[in-house]
């Protein structure tokens, strides 16, 4: 039988707000995740070139809007200009956030620092985090593959829950979950085992998943004790998933 830990957070979210049903990382993203009934989303957050906290996966912003350059390199006021896929912006992690708070959505925030703005990034995100969402009745988990962003995002706001991000599983998990004080290992779901997560269960850290999109797969997870599983198939794998 599957080791359990208190988790409680959902157990289904919907990666980038709107699985692969709306322009990932948009406010219109976090809406859809939310009419599908999703009580979840994850998003992810970089700094602009003045420091603005906002929500964005690349590094450039060539991919998923019409316009080109570094997120670093541009202030905000010059990516809020830009659409995605229209209508859509480039939102501010702090108008996500309080999104997030009216639709009663929990957010999974990774901090996905640019290159060389490792600590500043996890700093920022912290900060806001603890600010936007003090006295609500769940804290967003903030998550990063970034060990330098998490101990930045520890130093300014350790209250603030953290979840130590992997592809694969490393040897020493452990001592960097203890050393930057996660509740919750967040890897690729190909990474898990039924005994690896044994062990992470039976330290007393959760399992999220990434990026579970087939429904029998989903279950396999879950049986092994996935706490929680983040999936772009918001078609196929609902918010009451089982």
């Amino acid at each position: 039988m599957a080791l359990r830990v208190n988790w409680p957070y959902p157990g289904i979210v919907a990666h980038r707000g709107g699985g692969a049903l709306a322009p990932e990382n948009t406010l219109g993203a976090i809406r859809l995740g939310a009419s599908m009934g999703f009580k979840g989303v994850e998003f992810d957050v970089m700094l602009a070139g003045d420091g603005t906290p906002v929500v964005i996966h690349d590094e450039t912003v060539d991919r998923t809007t019409n316009g080109r350059g570094a997120v670093p390199e541009m202030s905000y006021a010059e990516l809020s200009q830009l659409s995605i896929e229209g209508n859509e912006r480039i939102p501010t992690f702090e108008d996500a956030g309080r999104l997030c708070r009216e639709l009663g959505v929990w957010a999974n925030v990774e901090i996905k620092p640019a290159k060389g703005h490792e600590r500043a990034t996890g700093e920022a995100v912290a900060r806001m985090a603890r600010e936007q969402w003090l006295g609500a009745p769940l804290a967003p988990v903030l998550s990063s593959f970034s060990v330098e962003a998490l101990a930045g995002a520890r130093s300014v706001a350790p209250g603030v829950p953290r979840g130590y991000l992997v592809d694969r599983i490393p040897a020493d998990w452990r001592e960097t979950m203890r050393r930057l004080g996660c509740i919750a290992l967040h890897c690729n779901y190909k990474s898990l085992t039924e005994k690896l997560a044994d062990e992470i269960h039976g330290d007393g850290y959760a399992i999220v998943l990434w990026t579970v999109n087939e429904p029998e797969i989903a279950r396999q997870m879950l049986a092994f004790g996935a706490d929680c599983l983040v999936t772009d198939a918001l078609d196929r794998i609902g918010a009451d998933f089982r």
